[in-house]
């Protein structure tokens, strides 16, 4: 699809915006758009509500259907055709367009247009530059948010309102495709997400012979096993069940010069090998015991909270905290990477495993009596090979697929930043002129 640029232009005298089509006019927000300020009791109200977390950034979906959440306190009262846009720096990239009433966070400005149609000033307060320029305006240290002043007084493009319309069609015409196209690279991730859940799933249940006989695991979480493969607790093939601890936080003499990677819950991703410590703490927080350190080749579960259950072992020498328990094989009967693999596809049982309580606690005995099952160390290292092997192409066929979505994502931007600015014209793309 090839886009024109207008004829004729003119400076805009707004040094970001650059000259801009002849007959577009440039006025302040404020001129363009009321500011509505009607505030009623949020907790008492039956309208539907929207919070910053229900609208997407930088597209402007709502994310949360109608009637599914509501306010406590304060909130804004908001119409059909209005524009909700967020204040606050972390989602600053956030404007959407009411299509019903109802009643918003009051980190959401409630603005009414009045000089342009809602849609194209839906997109024009996306644009990069826009939400660069307000972000730059943030006061305050903990919850940076941007006034109505500084907003208010940002200029806006406005060309004649039939060529708006036809500028939001052709906008909303591009991204639903790129959505689309992103939609779809999403599927494929997930897809690949289930071939790797599968590809882990029969190596180290099923191994790596398609011929060799089976037998009944007797576990429910292995089901059949190879007829040379044995089961037993975890801790019967381990020298060491322990959980990590936390050196105080305070004290930075514990931190400096750190080597030591320290993880927590949130170093557990899909990879088996856990790759990004916490922190790094030094040799003086294991000499003086307030961390533990655990050896190569240790599983580590967490044990406590929201991600129990989730599994991952470490390359080297490597702590934790309080939540994970540690678990360190027997290097004459066990790999550590196998035992890992073969954890990591019962994630989900892991977590049934804990009593259902506000705070979830598997304990080291619990832990010591997972069922592995096991065969010679020659073919568990031959699985992991072939699971490494295999596991790298799935896994970079998913950062380039990655990729490709943020390549999407920008194009989508910077469509949307040059349709709303007039460097391209779009008038002959399907709807100027139509009433």
């Amino acid at each position: 699809m090839a886009q024109t640029h207008y004829p004729c232009s003119k400076p805009s005298g707004v040094k970001w915006l650059g000259d801009v089509p002849e007959h577009w006019e440039v006025r302040r927000l404020k001129y363009s758009a009321n500011l509505i300020n009607q505030r009623v009791d949020g907790s008492a109200s039956d309208l539907p509500y929207t919070g910053l977390e229900h609208i997407e950034s930088w597209t402007g979906k709502r994310i949360a259907p109608n009637g599914e959440v509501s306010s406590e306190g304060q909130a804004s009262l908001y119409a059909r055709g209005d524009v909700l846009f967020g204040k606050l720096r972390p989602y600053l990239a956030k404007a959407h367009g009411a299509d019903a009433g109802g009643v918003c966070t009051s980190e959401l400005l409630v603005l009414r247009p009045r000089a342009v149609r809602q849609q194209f000033l839906v997109y024009y307060l996306l644009n990069p530059d826009v939400i660069s320029i307000v972000d730059s305006s943030t006061y305050g240290a903990k919850m940076p948010r941007a006034n109505w002043d500084f907003i208010g007084n940002l200029p806006v493009l406005i060309p004649p309102r039939d060529e708006q319309r036809a500028i939001a069609a052709f906008l909303d015409r591009e991204a639903a495709r790129v959505d689309a196209l992103i939609e779809n690279k999403q599927r494929q991730i997930e897809l690949l997400q289930e071939k790797r859940s599968a590809l882990i799933s029969h190596a180290v249940t099923k191994g790596l012979d398609p011929n060799a006989p089976m037998k009944d695991s007797g576990i429910d979480w292995l089901g059949e096993i190879p007829a040379h493969w044995t089961t037993c607790p975890i801790k019967r093939v381990s020298t060491r069940i322990q959980t990590g601890c936390t050196p105080p936080t305070a004290e930075e003499r514990y931190y400096e010069d750190g080597t030591v990677p320290w993880y927590g819950p949130g170093s557990f991703g899909t990879d088996v090998v856990l790759s990004e410590p916490v922190k790094l703490l030094n040799e003086t927080a294991i000499r003086e015991g307030t961390a533990r350190l655990f050896a190569a080749d240790s599983i580590m579960v967490v044990c406590i909270g929201a991600t129990i259950g989730k599994v991952g072992c470490i390359a080297g020498p490597a702590s934790s905290n309080q939540q994970i328990t540690a678990i360190t094989p027997n290097p004459k009967k066990a790999s550590g990477k196998f035992l890992a693999y073969q954890l990591k596809r019962l994630e989900h049982v892991l977590r049934g495993i804990a009593p259902s309580t506000t705070l979830p606690i598997m304990d080291q005995q619990e832990v010591g009596y997972l069922p592995c099952a096991l065969t010679t160390l020659e073919e568990q290292n031959l699985i992991i090979e072939h699971l490494d092997r295999l596991l790298r192409k799935a896994d970079a066929m998913t950062g380039r697929i990655h990729e490709s979505i943020a390549m999407l994502q920008e194009y989508r931007t910077a469509l949307i930043s040059a349709a709303v600015t007039g460097r391209i014209d779009v008038r002959e793309e399907g709807s100027y002129g139509q009433t």
